[in-house]
């Protein structure tokens, strides 16, 4: 560790020189030695304090239950500390790990998900400095890696190294505002702020002010008279849409950029997305795959799930491919993961399991296109929300995903078909899947109302007076 920690600080000096060097700036935190210190400070402190406060409990016990949450919550504190301490790059790693909901303990989530809505700022001047350094990202990695040894968290600094510059161009930001609320304009549910472009400036964006709460606030929601079950179905059709029909997706729906408010004039509630300089574009492959993936999940076909799990690069680790995809266990997706909600033990055995085949994962986000990181991530925040929420995904929800996913599929058959009979024959299988969605959906609103069960209660009373 000694050896360890003195290598790491001599790189840190060495870099710090050729930093110092040709800065102009002396802000105490600008220097990378500075960063640096931190970082292996808190990596002191956080194995210190794990070797010390375990050593002498017995393993499996209650009080070794315990003690080992609560060391999590301090390592985590530190951390957190650490990122808004250092800012920059490492509120962007701090953002992603708070997302890793299925691979980190709940304290570590719960802690770092403060940095998507109260991220101390940082000017412009900071920003563009530690985009100049990758020395920072990848110190904040090691950190991480001497908490979880067997989890190789590299694949987060290059993703953060990719899209950081595009998140600081708000041209480009400004252009994604106005792609998707003119692509999800049927949605009149969704408010996308207007965009200045006259007073605007590839440093400098000007857009229309909207407010509202949080999507996660159901204390607001409920002082507004807003539905959360109807958010919660909404903002899954707008995601829905995104990934299987558009494959252009808003990829930070953390609670600070997703907020909901009740028209006055209306009544309705309304979806307002906000920071839009992360996107991802799918390419028309990917998408069709995920889309097949997908239809075979809800439909339970295993043999399709195994199939398009290969082809996303799952290879035989696509069972714990579609319980990440999922959220669900090995059981409930052989199951048919519309069959029942999502049970607090299966809560508990998904926790458990990310902890022991952390190495799998690993291999597992190695593995797959670079397209799927920022997916699972969406995922993760969506997920998240439906849990403040206590919405978690029901039967209608994947009814819709199976909606999209027909469309996207039968669209892009037609655009390689040059066969007008071909054509048609797509389309028509098209409209009767549909037809068969709706006509299922009306069977479970008749089975969950009151109307249905007066129609069940007649039916079984004439059943029984014909014997």
């Amino acid at each position: 560790m000694a050896r360890r920690a003195l290598k790491l600080a001599t790189l840190a000096a060495a870099t710090s020189g050729i930093y110092l060097y040709g800065n102009k700036f002396l802000d105490p935190n600008d220097f990378g030695v500075v960063r640096v210190g931190r970082a292996i400070a808190t990596t002191a402190v956080i194995t210190y304090d794990y070797l010390t406060s375990l050593r002498s409990v017995p393993y499996g016990s209650e009080e070794y239950d315990f003690l080992k949450s609560q060391v999590h919550l301090r390592s985590a504190e530190r951390l957190r500390e650490l990122c808004c301490a250092n800012r920059g790059t490492f509120i962007k790693v701090g953002q992603h790990l708070g997302a890793l909901d299925y691979l980190l303990p709940e304290e570590y989530t719960r802690t770092l998900k403060v940095l998507h809505s109260q991220a101390p700022q940082s000017t412009r001047q900071e920003i563009e400095q530690v985009i100049r350094e990758d020395l920072g990202k990848e110190v904040l990695l090691l950190v991480v890696k001497q908490i979880f040894p067997d989890f190789e968290f590299m694949w987060l600094v290059e993703e953060a190294k990719k899209n950081l510059p595009l998140e600081l161009d708000f041209l480009n930001e400004g252009r994604n505002a106005e792609k998707v609320a003119h692509m999800l304009k049927n949605f009149d549910f969704l408010k996308v702020p207007r965009i200045y472009w006259e007073l605007s400036t590839r440093r400098v964006l000007l857009m229309e002010f909207m407010e509202g709460g949080q999507v996660n606030d159901s204390a607001y929601m409920e002082r507004n008279g807003i539905n959360v079950n109807e958010i919660s179905r909404n903002l899954g059709k707008l995601y829905s849409e995104m990934i299987f029909v558009n494959g252009f997706v808003h990829c930070d729906p953390h609670p600070g950029n997703v907020l909901v408010k009740k028209c006055p004039a209306s009544g309705k509630a309304h979806i307002i997305l906000l920071d839009h300089g992360l996107y991802q574009v799918l390419s028309d492959s990917f998408r069709m795959d995920y889309c097949c993936l997908w239809q075979a999940l809800i439909k339970a076909d295993m043999k399709r799930v195994q199939k398009y799990s290969q082809r996303l690069g799952a290879g035989d680790l696509y069972p714990l491919f579609a319980c990440m995809l999922t959220a669900r266990s090995w059981e409930s997706v052989n199951r048919g993961i519309d069959r029942s909600p999502v049970s607090a033990s299966e809560d508990v055995e998904i926790r458990s399991n990310a902890a022991a085949y952390l190495p799998q994962i690993t291999q597992l986000l190695n593995n797959v296109p670079r397209q799927m990181l920022l997916l699972l991530k969406t995922n993760d925040l969506l997920r998240g929300i439906e849990s403040a929420l206590h919405t978690r995904a029901s039967a209608s929800s994947f009814l819709n995903m199976s909606r999209c996913c027909i469309r996207a599929v039968s669209t892009y058959q037609r655009s390689k078909s040059h066969s007008l009979c071909r054509r048609a024959q797509i389309s028509l299988s098209e409209a009767l899947s549909l037809w068969q969605i709706n006509l299922y959906e009306l069977f479970l609103w008749l089975k969950g109302s009151q109307l249905g069960n007066w129609v069940i209660a007649l039916l079984s009373r004439m059943h029984h007076s014909t014997y």
